[in-house]
């Protein structure tokens, strides 16, 4: 499998320090760790955060051929504060480098020739030039979509949501993002599996997934849902939790696993990282475990 990501590269500050994050990078540093191949399409300030960013991917070994630099406009940043149950809130800052994601002939012969999954969002769509570059992927013949929603901030408005959605086949959001939803597509009486099955419908979705945190995640697919939720832990730090989760369920979607297996998986996985500090784990023998349960040899 060829999986591209798109999108925001940034750094999470937390008081005391700063980690390397955005849900793309997230979900392709799992991505290549799984598959031992992933490519991230981005954009980084020529600066000091910009460097690190290139160091450290090169060091993991993730594809830096498409993270362009950015003379203009610093690397993004985003300022994390983390509730008493570990749960993350990001003041996110604007006019960052991501905003001027380049449209490339390269990029459109990745897309077109070496690509079967695609993931991406909404905040790096908030922008008109990134917005035009992610859009201008979509709708290609043989490519899988991943639309991953991401609400931040108000960094969204309701017709790039409606353009993602007609994109996608599989889709993931948390539980507030699916009453947004709500609000603005499908407004009826509030309903999780109703307003599912009502989106998966208008936009042709294949698998829908809503996350809720420690209490598990839903997987709507042929008219049928599916529930999990883990045993309860303490959870330290669930930032890139839900970038774990997409992580899986991408791949079990891809590999044609069983939905209720896939969403077990997905949320072993996400409690994993939310056993740790930051979005990226470093145990390759957890890597291993969820190579051989998705079959990836």
């Amino acid at each position: 499998m060829n999986i591209l990501s798109i999108g925001e590269i940034l750094f999470d500050l937390y008081p005391t320090k700063k980690r390397l994050g955005g849900a793309p990078l997230n979900y392709i540093y799992h991505i290549n760790k799984l598959l031992g191949s992933g490519t991230i399409v981005s954009r980084v300030g020529k600066d000091q955060l910009g460097k690190i960013v290139f160091d450290q991917l090169t060091k993991c070994e993730i594809n830096t051929n498409f993270i362009q630099e950015d003379i203009l406009h610093p690397t993004g940043v985003a300022n994390v504060i983390l509730d008493e149950e570990g749960n993350p809130e990001f003041e996110i800052d604007t006019d960052r480098a991501f905003d001027f994601i380049e449209n490339t002939s390269d990029l459109n012969e990745l897309i077109s020739t070496e690509t079967d999954c695609l993931y991406f969002g909404t905040l790096a769509q908030r922008s008109e030039i990134s917005r035009n570059t992610i859009q201008s992927l979509f709708g290609k013949n043989g490519v899988k979509y991943f639309f991953d929603l991401n609400l931040r901030n108000s960094f969204y408005d309701e017709e790039t949501i409606i353009k993602s959605l007609h994109t996608a086949d599989v889709i993931k959001v948390n539980y507030k993002e699916m009453t947004e939803l709500n609000d603005m597509i499908t407004q009826i009486n509030y309903n999780t599996e109703k307003v599912a099955f009502e989106l998966m419908e208008q936009f042709n979705i294949s698998l829908f997934a809503v996350t809720r945190g420690k209490d598990g995640a839903t997987l709507f697919e042929n008219g049928k849902r599916y529930d999990y939720a883990n045993q309860s832990v303490k959870i330290l730090d669930s930032t890139g939790a839900g970038d774990a989760f997409s992580a899986i369920l991408s791949l079990g979607f891809m590999q044609g696993i069983e939905t209720f297996r896939i969403n077990k998986l997905a949320n072993d996985f996400a409690l994993e990282v939310c056993m740790i500090e930051g979005a990226l784990l470093k145990d390759e023998m957890i890597y291993e475990k969820f190579r051989n349960e998705l079959g990836l040899y």
